[in-house]
């Protein structure tokens, strides 16, 4: 097993609240349909978006900082331009994990996260990691 793999383990398996950044309302959104299964394989997801108000039966909140209760990962689904912004919001809170979705790397978020002890895994899917993983091995 590499490092990788034993890191993408540690934080599926140890992160029961995620907050996901960027979830959208739309069932044919990456975002929705991630947010979706995560939420059938039993985490409890939060969703940040400042244009919703609920998403999948959810409390839907502006912003990491609006977060009334303790996040273990911040999945995000916002392009990396603004990824620093939310590693400064997710180390504020708190978060053990910020995980940048495919196609989404920043390293100066990455620098950010880590600096403050938190793991960072970047251009990777929840969805397709957590099933890889757990579902069909």
């Amino acid at each position: 097993m590499t490092a990788d793999t034993e890191l993408l383990q540690k934080v599926l398996s140890e992160s029961h609240v995620i907050a996901i950044v960027g979830l959208s309302n739309k069932p044919h959104r990456d975002s929705y349909r991630v947010a979706d299964y995560l939420q059938q394989q039993g985490f409890s997801i939060v969703p940040v978006n400042p244009g919703c108000d609920e998403i999948l039966g959810e409390k839907c909140y502006g912003s990491l900082d609006e977060l009334p209760m303790q996040i273990d990962m911040v999945d995000c689904f916002r392009r990396s331009e603004y990824m620093p912004a939310i590693a400064r919001s997710a180390v504020a809170i708190g978060a053990k994990c910020l995980w940048m979705q495919l196609g989404i790397v920043s390293e100066e978020a990455q620098r950010i996260a880590e600096t403050a002890g938190m793991d960072v895994i970047a251009d990777r899917c929840t969805k397709i990691e957590y099933e890889r993983l757990f579902v069909n091995h």
